[in-house]
């Protein structure tokens, strides 16, 4: 993660203006620091301006060869002042997204799957979290007329945000949190388990063949 693109700016552009205060730049710094799976390719990216004073947003693909397999958004806010709801100063932000086999997204009982995957693995990495919330979404497209010859496909959205747990000075473990994050995008990815050591992933069954890039 060492090499990743700094394409986001200053990561305190958030709206509020001035230096960003000591514990999100360290939190920020945390997040540029941590270490993920090779498969899991992340840049920086643009942050949202008028969801906090400051954020800070990456960007992942879950990739094989020339193949994406899932890919998602992962965004830092921060309020100084805390926020109502949030119950907190900081809050993170989530969009994962992978194509399915049309069968198993007709699964009853998928979205249930799916945020257990987040809940887990963020209990899988010892992390507690406050106020979470979040949709399961599917989606299914079919093909007529002179687009027919293409197979229907489905895909697996998940949106989520959460409270993570401030620590020493005020800090959240963040980079915790992004390798936790990581593991949810190697699970809707359909990744093989990970290396001894690390939290399980759970493989995803009859999953769409990956994408070429």
């Amino acid at each position: 993660m060492d090499e990743r693109k700094e394409t986001g700016g200053d990561p305190g552009q958030g709206g509020a203006g001035g230096a960003p205060p000591p514990p999100f730049r360290a939190a920020v710094e945390a997040l540029r620091g941590a270490r993920l799976r090779p498969q899991i390719e992340v840049d920086s990216a643009p942050a949202p301006k008028r969801l906090a004073p400051y954020a800070y947003a990456l960007e992942a693909t879950v990739v094989d060869g020339e193949q994406d397999l899932a890919d998602g958004r992962l965004v830092l806010l921060h309020d100084p002042a805390g926020h109502d709801a949030w119950r907190g100063a900081f809050r993170l932000v989530t969009l994962v997204r992978a194509e399915l086999e049309p069968e198993m997204a007709a699964d009853p009982l998928l979205p249930d799957v799916c945020w257990s995957w987040l809940t887990g693995a963020l209990a899988a990495r010892g992390l507690t979290c406050g106020e979470p919330s979040g949709t399961v979404t599917r989606a299914s497209s079919h093909y007529f007329g002179g687009l027919s010859a293409r197979p229907a496909a489905s895909q697996i959205e998940i949106r989520a945000s959460w409270t993570p747990r401030e620590g020493l000075g005020g800090v959240p473990d963040a980079a915790a949190h992004l390798v936790a994050w990581s593991d949810l995008l190697a699970q809707v990815a359909g990744l093989p388990p990970a290396a001894p050591g690390d939290a399980s992933v759970v493989t995803l069954p009859q999953r769409r063949g990956p994408q070429s890039r």
